[in-house]
């Protein structure tokens, strides 16, 4: 497997993304310096590529300066070789009066954070279908892709036909954002065939489940809902929803014997199967320290055979899936899902 992909002509990023909200605080204190130590670390061992967003408190800080560090001890090669994608995400209260001064605003905002001059990849995500003006949206940003402060344009967890209203305005997409796992396949299907027609590419976030996909949890008992962070929460409601406890138990053990095989975790098995799948450019995963981040630039070298994706296979085959096309479930603001989202993060950080 090539530890690099070329997401468009020129632009290669690696095949494991260091994902940016474990630095956001809500996985406990933050220590700035030490961040960007790992932020190199990461670079180091050839995580080249990173995620943020303008809802993760002060991960774009950090990220401009894991980049200035790299100009001044590497020189400007080695800094242009790292490359930043953020998210655009909308307040939710926002939506009905969205303008393109308020997009612009946000971007401008981006920029300054990271240091930079032009964005690597701007992906957007929009909470409310109800609202028409995200096609608006997606072209305000397209004006700034032609101005040049943008270098690509993506989306976040998008569906396949609010996908299709985007590409139908004639706003060139390059990628979307998105939850795929051996627990939740929902991005298979339309939205790959849909995707393939464009030549849009698949940067998939959840590979782990939020850590569920780990030795921690082989054996252990089912936890209540007092986790220690929202984002277990989230992913112990897609376990809930794949099968159960039970099955997931048995895709664990599935997954610790493939592991045990290559010599590698639970966690690098279950990232290395979402690589394999059609359209993934590469996997979006957290690090809390160094010695993570090693572990998680094994995936681009760990290659499954025939053997072991039918062993994941015949564990998603007991699975009824995920309802619904991508993101369906934690749109709706009233479900299991989408009741513990939080929906206006942007208010305040311009």
């Amino acid at each position: 497997m090539s530890r690099t992909f070329e997401l468009t002509p020129g632009y290669a990023i690696s095949r494991v993304i260091r994902g940016g909200w474990q630095l956001a605080g809500g996985h406990g204190a933050i220590d700035p310096r030490q961040a960007v130590s790992d932020l190199v670390a990461a670079f180091d061992a050839g995580i080249t590529t990173y995620d943020c967003a303008d809802i993760y408190t002060g991960v774009e800080e950090l990220i401009g300066a894991a980049r200035l560090r790299l100009a001044k001890e590497r020189g400007a090669d080695a800094a242009a070789r790292m490359k930043v994608h953020t998210k655009l995400v909308p307040d939710l209260e926002v939506l009905p009066k969205i303008s393109r001064q308020y997009i612009r605003g946000i971007v401008e905002t981006s920029l300054r954070r990271l240091g930079a001059e032009r964005l690597d990849l701007v992906q957007f995500h929009w909470w409310d279908y109800s609202q028409p003006a995200y096609v608006d949206a997606m072209g305000w940003l397209n004006e700034m892709h032609l101005e040049g402060r943008i270098r690509n344009v993506g989306v976040t967890n998008f569906d396949v036909p609010r996908l299709t209203n985007i590409l139908d305005a004639g706003v060139p997409l390059v990628s979307e954002q998105l939850q795929y796992s051996v627990l939740d396949q929902r991005p298979a299907g339309g939205l790959t065939d849909l995707a393939r027609a464009n030549d849009i590419k698949f940067l998939c976030y959840g590979t782990v489940a939020g850590g569920f996909l780990s030795e921690r949890w082989l054996g252990a008992a089912e936890p209540d809902m007092r986790l220690e962070n929202r984002s277990l929460v989230k992913y112990k409601l897609v376990i809930d929803d794949f099968g159960g406890w039970i099955l997931f138990q048995e895709m664990l053990r599935a997954l610790k014997a493939i592991g045990d095989k290559h010599g590698a975790d639970i966690a690098s098995v279950a990232s290395a199967w979402v690589l394999g799948q059609p359209l993934v450019a590469a996997v979006i995963v957290g690090a809390r320290n160094q010695h993570h981040a090693l572990a998680n630039a094994a995936i681009m070298d760990l290659e499954l055979d025939k053997d072991d994706l039918a062993s994941i296979q015949a564990v998603i085959d007991k699975s009824g899936g995920l309802a619904g096309d991508v993101y369906t479930l934690e749109r709706d603001r009233t479900g299991r899902h989408g009741s513990i989202m939080h929906y206006n993060l942007n208010a305040g950080r311009t």
